[in-house]
């Protein structure tokens, strides 16, 4: 028999978050999950629940009846999306403008289905102009997938013309809002938002493992006529529907898998707190914090990867100068400094860092210890 192991109980430091995610969490959230645990098909919870899907709703602006969160991360929202809605052989267009659209492509490809790519450099958006070129040399195209805020970069591109566009070609939107919900303006029915998926650690400031979804009337309609099943058991949203409840409600809630109760407690409480400060104060506090950062980070002689134009408030980007150890600058942030920024992905490897301003952690004395700690390690 193996001896136990000996193992102090984990007690993490207190960190200050300013990478790409998690970010910083409410600590009204944090004591949200410490409550009591209850059955996933108790009553109350139950109840929770759909004060859950009204708070979504809001937060996407939608009146969507399918709109719940995946229990798992951002990533598993994106693969509810297509793994619902694509079928083997189907086209997709999918804009690629960094790290995430390039996971939409693979999205695609596992599937069986095509992907037609359009492709803009790192930092720059998506490009209307070049989507439009693609729908129209490919009239079979059943969906447009593209990325509205891209992580890897923190470039913000046009979710309402590239959703026109997709509706004027008889296409299907899916759209990745994992960073916009809750920092920048997005808006699900108006813009025409088929098929939207976010994550719960970015600006909802929750903590991880949770996708908030939502499908239009269209992609529901797509998922039924399904010729093939859907791939995946678990993410089956015809199935997941049937727990979260019907666009009917008062439907008897059916047992598809053990949810995370009190993850999903902090969920309703971060989101309960972004319905009480109002969406659009939420963006403009974003704005403004983006702002300060942007001063302070400008006086240090940085230079951003994005333009002005189409640049995230909630994702900052920057060049790191010549001469300087990219590792070794975040090494002591974090251990002199408890500070966390984001290390460059991809094609900025090396070569740039990110500096997240979401939710909780979009506050001024973030901003200032960030500027100040930077300043003295680059001196």
């Amino acid at each position: 028999m193996l001896t136990p192991p000996m193992i102090m109980p984990f007690f993490p430091p207190h960190r200050i978050l300013m990478g790409p995610g998690p970010s910083d969490i409410y600590p009204s959230v944090l004591a949200a999950l410490s409550k009591p645990t209850v059955g996933h098909l108790d009553p109350l919870f139950v109840g929770m629940m759909d004060e859950i899907k009204t708070l979504l709703q809001y937060a996407f602006q939608t009146q969507n009846s399918v709109t719940m969160a995946v229990s798992a991360p951002g990533s598993a929202g994106m693969e509810a999306c297509f793994v619902n809605l694509v079928e083997p052989g189907e086209t997709v267009i999918v804009c690629r403008n960094g790290v995430f659209g390039e996971r939409m492509r693979q999205n695609v490809e596992r599937l069986g289905a095509i992907a037609v790519l359009v492709d803009n450099a790192w930092g720059e958006p998506v490009n209307p102009n070049q989507v439009e070129d693609a729908l129209k040399a490919h009239p079979e195209a059943k969906f447009l997938a593209f990325v509205h805020a891209e992580t890897s970069t923190g470039a913000l591109s046009d979710a309402k013309t590239l959703c026109a566009l997709a509706k004027k070609y008889d296409c299907l939107s899916i759209v990745d809002a994992v960073t916009s919900l809750g920092g920048v303006e997005l808006r699900v029915d108006d813009w025409g938002i088929d098929a939207v998926y976010s994550g719960s650690q970015k600006c909802l400031s929750c903590v991880p493992g949770l996708s908030p979804l939502s499908f239009s009337d269209s992609a529901v309609a797509k998922l039924k006529a399904r010729k093939t099943p859907v791939q995946s058991w678990f993410l089956d949203q015809s199935l997941v529907m049937g727990y979260w409840g019907d666009a009917a409600g008062g439907a008897k809630r059916s047992y598809h898998h053990t949810a995370p109760v009190n993850t999903l407690y902090a969920l309703h409480e971060s989101l309960r707190l972004l319905a009480n400060e109002g969406l659009e104060k939420a963006w403009q506090r974003h704005r403004d914090m983006h702002q300060l950062l942007r001063y302070g980070l400008e006086s240090l002689g940085l230079k951003f990867v994005v333009d002005e134009a189409f640049r995230l408030p909630q994702l900052n980007t920057v060049h790191i100068p010549a001469g300087i150890d990219d590792a070794a600058v975040r090494k002591v942030l974090l251990e002199d400094y408890n500070l966390e920024i984001g290390a460059g992905l991809g094609a900025l490897a090396g070569k740039a860092w990110r500096f997240g301003l979401m939710g909780y952690g979009a506050r001024r004395e973030n901003v200032a210890v960030c500027v100040h700690a930077l300043a003295t390690v680059l001196r």
